[in-house]
């Protein structure tokens, strides 16, 4: 079975997250990200680029919890897909894109911080009581009759 991918964004929260709802009443996050790039020098060193600005939104239960989350200035990855869109501005066309984030978390490598394990909700009680295979009783029946 083949590997399944999408599309991924790192970069940090460039404006403060804000919680809406969709027309349908499910969560909707809206946040301007930035994503800084830099090239590599032929002395291996670095050199910061301009760093560009992108819409990022989420639904449902990942919009409701990167707002929880995630504040202006957070280094992040989301996975998720481009989705480019046409709006109306001042009776005009305009064309522009949005990463839509399926999956939002902070970037391990540029974020510190602890990881709470403990379970998110207590697990029912599971009835431990072995299982009894029902009882095998041998079956007796007359011998089958033979005519020649």
């Amino acid at each position: 079975m083949a590997i399944q991918t999408q599309q991924s964004f790192s970069g940090f929260v460039a404006s403060d997250p804000q919680l809406t709802c969709t027309e349908n009443g499910d969560a909707r996050l809206y946040m301007k990200v930035g994503k800084e790039h830099y090239r590599q020098e032929d002395d291996r060193s670095f050199t910061q680029l301009e760093t560009t600005f992108h819409n990022l939104v989420a639904f449902k239960a990942a919009a409701e919890q990167g707002h929880e989350r995630l504040a202006k200035g957070d280094k992040f990855i989301a996975e998720g897909y481009v989705r480019e869109y046409t709006h109306q501005r001042d009776g005009q066309a305009v064309e522009g894109e949005e990463f839509v984030a399926r999956r939002l978390g902070h970037d391990m490598a540029r974020t510190r911080y602890d990881v709470d394990r403990t379970p998110r909700r207590a697990a029912p009680e599971r009835d431990a009581a072995a299982f009894t295979a029902p009882e095998h009783r041998p079956v007796t029946q007359p011998p089958a009759s033979v005519s020649m």
